[in-house]
């Protein structure tokens, strides 16, 4: 099977969103600091001009791929994420929103993914919380 190519599509009530993860290498400071290894997850809705770029690096209690961990995945003592999959990223969508976050605002936005990070947690283990749940 080929490797994929270009945004993947996630809808979202009537909007569509277009979503790309990738991996970033971060080369060592002046001051002599090691190499550190970083997750981006990039999300843009159709038709507007916003753009979200998501930014996970690595530290102390925060794993990133690192030769170790697959691709996407972030993770945390308390949770894990995989950047690769729509609920994942849903969830980050979500958490950005109610942050307020807004599509249509033209401005390209970075932020520290940690900061989403137990909030999507949470908003992903509430989901599939409810999609286990007998009637």
């Amino acid at each position: 099977m080929g490797r994929r190519k270009g945004a993947r599509a996630l809808v979202v009530g009537e909007a569509t969103y277009r979503w790309t993860v990738c991996h970033r290498h971060h080369v060592a400071r002046a001051d002599g600091g090691t190499p550190r290894c970083g997750e981006r997850l990039v999300v843009r809705r159709d038709a507007a001009p916003g753009r979200l770029e998501i930014v996970f690096m690595g530290g102390p209690g925060r794993v990133v791929p690192d030769g170790l961990l697959h691709s996407g995945g972030v993770a945390t003592g308390d949770g894990y994420l995989n950047l690769h999959r729509p609920g994942a990223v849903r969830a980050l969508l979500d958490e950005a929103l109610a942050r307020g976050w807004r599509p249509t605002d033209p401005r390209h936005v970075e932020c520290d993914g940690w900061n989403l990070f137990d909030g999507a947690v949470a908003r992903l283990r509430a989901a599939e919380s409810v999609a286990t749940t007998p009637p």
